[in-house]
C-alpha cells in the first residue's frame, strides 16, 4: 500500500532540524507560538515545542487550529458537503507574539491560506510563518514554506500520507498512487 518515502528514524531527524531551524530564527523561543493546523499539524506542532524546548531551554507556546469551516473546497467533488468541525485552542494572546502555523503536507496552498483566515480570526499576530514536514509542489496560491522538512516533487495522479504514532500508530511518509489511495 505505497511507498515508504520518510521511514520514522528519517521523520524523527527530519522534526529536529525543523526544530533547530525555528529555534536558530527566533532568539527568544518563549515568545514564539507553535499553531498546530488539524489533524497532523497539531502531534507535530507539539513535538517541535518539545524539541524547541530541549535545545534552547524555553518553551513555544502551542496551540491548535480547525479550519473546516474556512476551507474554499467544501462541496467540491470528493469533498463532503458538511465538514468535521474539531478544536482550536489558543490559550495565549495570538497579536502579542510571533506564530509558526505547522502542517504535514504543502499542496495546493488552500490549507494555509484557511489556516491564516482562522488565525486573524483571533486576531492579528506581528508575524506569520510556515512550518512544513513535506512539500509536494503543485501549489495553486503564492504560498511558500519559511521551514521545510522535505521536498518531495510529486505527480498529480500521486497522494503524500503522512502517518504519526499519535494519529495513526506508526510514523512514516507514504506516496501512494490514485489506484492504491483507499
Amino acid at each position: 500500500m505505497g511507498r515508504v518515502l520518510i521511514d520514522g528514524d528519517q521523520l524523527r531527524r527530519t522534526v529536529a532540524r525543523i526544530a533547530h531551524e525555528i529555534a536558530e530564527q527566533h532568539a527568544d523561543p518563549g515568545g514564539l507560538a507553535l499553531v498546530g493546523i488539524h489533524t497532523r499539524g497539531v502531534p507535530l506542532a507539539g513535538r517541535l515545542a518539545d524539541l524547541i524546548d530541549g535545545f534552547a531551554g524555553s518553551r513555544p507556546s502551542l496551540g491548535s487550529l480547525d479550519i473546516a469551516l474556512y476551507r474554499d473546497d467544501v462541496g467540491a467533488p470528493g469533498r463532503s458537503l458538511q465538514p468535521v468541525v474539531g478544536d482550536t485552542r489558543l490559550d495565549f494572546p495570538i497579536a502579542e507574539r510571533p506564530v509558526v502555523l505547522v502542517d504535514d503536507v504543502l499542496y495546493t496552498g488552500r490549507t494555509i491560506r484557511a489556516g491564516i483566515d482562522a488565525l486573524f480570526d483571533f486576531g492579528r499576530p506581528p508575524q506569520v510563518q510556515l512550518a512544513v514536514l513535506v512539500d509536494r509542489g503543485h501549489r495553486e496560491l503564492p504560498i511558500r514554506p519559511d521551514y521545510v522538512g522535505k521536498n518531495l516533487p510529486t505527480a498529480a495522479g500521486e497522494r503524500v500520507s503522512v502517518r504519526l504514532a499519535e494519529v495513526d500508530g506508526a510514523d512514516e511518509v507514504v506516496l501512494e498512487t490514485d489506484g492504491e489511495v483507499g
